[in-house]
This record gives structure tokens, sequence and C-alpha cells, in this order.
């Protein structure tokens, strides 16, 4: 009865057979957890995971009651609206042995989700009757015969009590979950859809990477001219490629601004990986701004070309013009050589629930991770943040690279209640370093006293060539517009986060396209520009903030080392506040550190000692705010998922704007076919994330919509989009948007 069992029936009636189904996924379960040694446990997960489906009323269901369509991926859901549920019997299996905790977690969320602890018990207390009729109606004996082995013993608690020893066996349980919904995915995939299925994995093997990013920066260095500038990139390289070669474990790279180590860390991280057998290159960084131009760089240094399977972007803002198929598949396991993504997609997904999420989590096995501009982790999600991350390391031979010019404090003696052990640095006396190669003078004349925006304005008109970074988006438009009424081009360019990526793109590149022109180039820009954003001006006007804050705009002057003597920041005491929280506990530590005496903006133990009374400040359970460490401890998923947020979902809401015909399309596509994949992603380039409470109240006043059932909030009045200031509800008589970092 077994053989004539099936797990999917295509559309043209060709049917997949059950038992052939569970060896395949358990076979390539077992191969994907074999990276971090729970490869037995992996191959019992996938022999049990659908054993529910050889139940007599799931076979009916799927030959009859849904028709040949049904293929019972999405869920334990009939088309017809019967339920048949074909996941619990597995678990229940699972649950009698010994060792088998881990796979039942993963064998009843492998279409739900993990599940919490408690309400998993629930549930399958009130499925004991699906084992019985799965195995009385055709399960082999020999199919459920295995035994459970026992998982790593690292990752088993010692004791009830011992909460690290659950909070590892709860990144273990989601690991095992991931090895096998992915498995699960692609033998389903490979039935259903060969052709896509074929298209997956290959690449650029790492040691051929390393060999061409080599030659590509010999190349660069060759033609260089010889300064200062270039000097520090060759020795920034030259420690990378030295330190390559030590065992594996959590480095820091602290370089300065424009030493060129977003080249070299990945030099490091290739040459890492094919000294130790590592498998693939993750990089995170903060924004997508930056992540574009990074992966961008990658893709010149590989001799790649735009959406191949080589360098592989992972973001909600990708243009879809820049999307293959190969590319799309590998988004969602991360089966590519280098992949470029957000802190966001990383590390949610490291807390993440849904197989959606979880399915790529096995391929960070045996990975270097590149964390680019460290100093942005979320002060509050500290402790679990660095706890998975040390994990990483430890526990499934992945190497860690913090990369920034402002090192925070993340070692266990600055942060006590979280943080890694130790860290090698990369780079010999980084102090001295950026000493020896500084490329600007930063002048506090202006900080001692609140300087009003009408005499900045003075300043920043007297300028041909310079920037002006302020804190808030409503500081930039006053800014703007003075600027403007004193100068006759009245020409003066804005940059914030009211503006959507695809507006922000145009205005970067009229910036480029000026200052190619010689033409007068003034920029006031709110902090959005001070992570990695490629902006080099003579000048740059900075409110006085956090000592990274400063560092970072002190990177987008003089950049490139080209002006004969110093570029100059000057820091100005702004007459209004930073948005509330963290930003302002920064600015007043450095307020509190100025009193103490000369503040060296360049001296990496600075910033050491910054980060590290920044990190202390705001009482107990800083580090972990929302109690995720011991939601982590009682195996309670659902919560976890629900609280580790890089983004306050509460808080933010994305609209699509109307900017321009592509987006206008999309929009009318949306209205009339409804939502897809692609007409989302046309969306994403467009859309400007503001306070959801605003969002609500646009709504009720017809400035927004929600249109293809909710899919998408979309901008009804292109009157309240200004082409230079971004959204803008002032323009049609409604409030600003509440404030943002940025």
């Amino acid at each position: 009865m077994a053989a004539k069992s099936l797990a999917h029936i295509g559309a043209s009636g060709e049917t997949h057979a059950l038992e052939e189904h569970l060896r395949s996924v358990a076979a390539l379960a077992r191969e994907f957890a074999g990276r971090f040694g729970g490869g037995e446990q992996a191959e019992v997960a996938g022999r049990w995971h659908d054993v529910g489906k050889y139940a007599n009323d799931f076979q009916e269901y799927l030959r009859g009651v849904a028709g040949p369509q049904a293929h019972v991926e999405t869920g334990d859901h009939a088309g017809s609206g019967k339920r048949v549920d074909h996941s619990s019997a597995g678990a229940l299996h699972a649950e009698s042995h010994e060792h088998g905790l881990a796979i039942v977690f993963a064998i009843a969320g492998h279409h739900a989700g993990l599940a919490d602890r408690r309400k998993l018990r629930e549930r399958l207390a009130g499925k004991r009757s699906r084992l019985a009729v799965a195995v009385a109606d055709g399960a082999s004996r020999e199919l459920l015969g295995c035994g459970v082995p026992a998982p790593p013993s690292r990752f088993v608690p010692s004791a009830q009590g011992d909460a690290d020893g659950f909070r590892s066996f709860e990144l273990y349980t989601r690991m095992l979950f991931s090895a096998l919904c992915d498995a699960d995915f692609l033998d389903t995939e490979a039935f259903f859809d060969p052709t896509r299925s074929a298209i997956r994995g290959g690449g650029v093997p790492l040691a051929e990477l390393a060999a061409r990013l080599g030659a590509r920066i010999d190349a660069i260095g060759a033609a260089a001219p010889d300064t200062a500038v270039n000097r520090l990139r060759a020795e920034v390289r030259a420690a990378c490629r030295g330190c390559s070669q030590l065992p594996q474990g959590v480095f820091t790279l602290t370089a300065p601004t424009g030493s060129g180590k977003t080249l070299a860390a990945m030099e490091f991280a290739l040459q890492h990986a094919v000294r130790h057998g590592l498998r693939r290159i993750v990089v995170a960084l903060p924004f997508t701004a930056i992540l574009e131009q990074s992966a961008d760089a990658y893709r010149r240094g590989f001799g790649a070309v735009d959406g191949d399977a080589t360098v592989l972007e992972h973001h909600t803002s990708l243009d879809p013009l820049r999307e293959t198929a190969k590319s799309r598949v590998a988004c969602e396991n991360w089966d590519a050589p280098v992949v470029v993504t957000t802190n966001v997609q990383l590390l949610e997904s490291l807390f993440a629930r849904r197989s959606s999420r979880c399915r790529k989590l096995h391929n960070l096995a045996g990975s270097v991770i590149i964390l680019d501009e460290a100093q942005t982790l979320p002060r509050g999600l500290l402790a679990p943040t660095t706890d998975v991350l040390s994990s990483l390391v430890h526990d499934y031979g992945c190497s860690l690279v913090l990369c920034t010019a402002t090192q925070p404090a993340l070692l266990r003696s600055h942060l006590r209640d979280a943080g890694f052990d130790q860290a090698t640095e990369i780079l010999p006396e980084p102090a001295a370093l950026a000493q020896r190669v500084r490329r600007v003078e930063v002048d506090w004349s202006m900080a001692d006293a609140p300087v009003s925006y009408d005499a900045l304005a003075e300043h920043v008109a007297a300028e041909t060539d310079v920037l002006a970074i302020v804190h808030r988006r409503a500081d930039a438009r006053e800014l703007v517009r003075s600027v403007d009424g004193r100068t006759e081009d009245r020409s003066t360019l804005h940059l914030s986060a009211l503006m959507c990526p695809a507006h922000r793109r145009e205005r970067l590149a009229e910036i480029s396209a000026r200052k190619s022109r010689g033409e007068p180039v003034r920029v006031v820009a709110t902090q959005l520009v001070e992570a990695g954003v490629d902006l080099d001006f003579p000048v740059v006007f900075r409110a006085l903030a956090g000592l990274d804050s400063l560092a970072q705009a002190a990177g987008r002057c003089n950049r490139e080392g080209r002006l004969a003597g110093l570029g100059v920041l000057r820091v100005f005491l702004a007459e209004t506040e930073p948005p509330p929280g963290i930003l302002q506990q920064a600015l007043e530590i450095t307020r509190i550190m100025l009193r103490a005496g000369p503040i060296d903006l360049f001296d990496p133990d600075t910033h050491t000692r910054f980060f590290a009374r920044l990190y202390g400040a705001g009482g107990a359970n800083v580090h972990d705010e929302k109690g995720i460490q011991q939601l982590r401890a009682e195996l309670s998923f659902e919560q976890v998922a629900d609280k580790y947020r890089i983004i306050d979902q509460d808080w933010a809401a994305p609209v699509a704007v109307p900017w321009d015909e592509r987006a206008r399309k999309a929009v009318a596509e949306l209205r009339f076919a409804g939502p897809s994949r692609a007409r989302l992603r046309e969306l994403s380039r467009v859309t400007v994330t503001v306070n959801r409470k605003d969002v609500e109240a646009w709504k009720a006043a017809g400035l927004v919509e929600d249109i293809a059932d909710g899919a998408a909030t979309v901008l009804l009045d292109a009157g309240a989009y200004d082409e230079r200031f971004g959204l803008d509800p002032e323009r049609v008589g409604l409030p600003a948007p509440s404030s943002l970092i940025v």
C-alpha cells in the first residue's frame, strides 16, 4: 500500500510517490545539516515529516477533493476548506523518542512555522489519532522503525535550568528546521518544476573569485598615483591578506573611511574561506543604498555581470530589472558563492520561525560573515544578536568580520551581559594608521552655543562644494530653503528618507554629474548619507551628535585625499535635538566627553570609550529590551520571531509613491490583476517608510489607499510628493510625517 501512497499530484496528473519523496528529503536534509553535525537527526526528520500523508483521508483529498492540481505545499488546508492534517503524525512519532524534541518542532512546523513549546504541546495533545491513522493506513514499519540519534552534545542542555544550553538548543532546532524545509522545498520543486530546479546552484568557486579579485586590485593599485590614501589602501589590503590565514573566529577590521575596506574585507573573506574550506561569503549592511554600491563593487572586482549567480543581492529594494530567474531562486535559500544582504534580512532570519525566512539558514554553516558598518547594530538587541553570532562561529563553522571605521565596543569585557568573548583586529595598530593618513581637521568652534539654521545657511551658502548634515528631515527642508535664499542659482540639493530609493539614486547621480562639470554643489541631508554613501566634499557641516555619527560625517570629507591640504569638518550645535532615544543619548555622551577635554575623532580608542558609555547607559536589560534571551531559553519560537525586529513593525509602514512611469504602471497592474512578486518588487523601489499612525490618519483623509487586498499602500495625490523633498503631505494641507531617524 505504501508504494501507492502519493506525496503530490502534478497539474497533468503525474504522480510523486510518497516514499520516494520521504527518502529524497531525508537524504538532502542529512547533507544540509551534516555541515553542523545534525545530519542524522535531519535524516530522521526527512523520513518522518510527511508520514501523515499515508492517511486515507489525505490520499482521498489529494486524488479527488482538490483534483490533480493539489500539491498541498502551503499548509494542511484543502482547497475546499476541509482541513487535512499531515504534519502532526511525524511530530507525534518523534515525540515518543528520547532525543526527538528538535525533530518534533521541525516536522510540526514545516508548513505552519516553528511554534512556542507550550502551544506545540497543546496542538499535539489534540492530534494523537493522526499517527495511529497514518500507521493503520499504510506508513511502513521500515520507514518509522529507525531510532532517533542524540543531537551533538554541544547543543544539549545539561539540566532543566541551563538557560545557555537551551538557547544553544533553540538555534540548533531552527537550523535543523531550515535543513528540513529547504530539502522539502527542493524535492517538491524538482517534481513540479524541473526546469526551475535545474537552474539552481552553480556559480564560480571561491578560489577563482579570490584570484579574480586579487588580480583586479593589483591592476587598480598599479595604475593608482602614489598618494597617502593609496598607500593606506595597500596597507589595509596587505593586513587583510596576512590575517586571512589565521584560525577561524571573530575578527574586527577597524579601517578609516575611504581606505578600501570594502574590497579588502572581501579579499580577506575569500582567502580565509579557501584556507579553511568554507563555502560562501555573506555580507550584511544596514542600508540598501550602500548595499547596492558594495554589490556593484564586488561584481566589478570579480568580473561578474548584473544578476548572475556569483553575487546575489537579497533585499526588498532591488530593482526587478536587475533580477534573473537564477538570482530569484537563489534568494530563496542563499545558494550562491557571495550573498550581499541587509542586517534586517540576515539577523531577523536568525530569529525567525517561518519556513520562508529560515530556509536559507543552514547555508550559513561554514561561511564567512561580514557585518559592514557594525556600529549600527541596535543596542536593545545586542545580547541576543551577539549570542547567536557567537554560536555561528563556535558551533557552525563560521568566521565573523566586524567592519567599520568606528568600531563599537562589542566585547563581553565592555558589555558584561552581552558581546563576544574575544576578537582579533586585522589591522596592526589601527590608531597609528589613522593618524598617519588623516585627511580631515575638525573645527569645534561652532559647537559651544546653538547655531540657528539661518546663521548656518550663511556659512553653507558661502561654500561652492559643501555638505551639511542635520538631525531631522524638517531641519533639512528649512536649511535648504534658507540656503536657496542666499545663493543665485537656488539649486541646493536635498537627501532624506522621505525620498523613495529611486528618487535618492537620481539625486546622487546628479551630485556626481555636477561635480564632474565643475558646477556648485551644495547638499543638505539627514544622517542617511553617513553609512557608506560614496560622497566626497572639501567641507562638511555636521550637527553635534554621537561620535560615531561625527566620524561617519568626516568620512564624506576629502574622502579620496585629493585636496592639497586637509578637508574641514565643522561641527555645530544645532538649535534642534535629534529624535528621542539612543541618538539623544549619544549626543549627550559626546557633550560629556567634550567637557572632559579635546576629542580626537580619528582615534579608535576614542570610539571604544564612547560606545562603552553608550551601551552601558539605559539601566537593566538595556541589551535585551524585549526579553528575547529568556524566550529563547523557553523555546518560545513565535514570541522570539515577533519581538526580534531591527525595524519596529508597530511603528513603520511603507507607502508607495508615483515617482515615475514604472511605479504608476505597477500600481495600475496591482489594481487590475492583484499582487505578484514582480509588481510588489517594482513598488519597493518607490516606497517611503513612515509612522503607521500617520498612514492611518492619511487613509481617513483620502491621501493614501490600501490596494490589492492590503498588499500595498499607495499615495493617491501626487501633489503630496515633492520633486525636491519627497513625501510632503503639508503641500495638500495634512500634517507632516512624524520624525524618523533619517
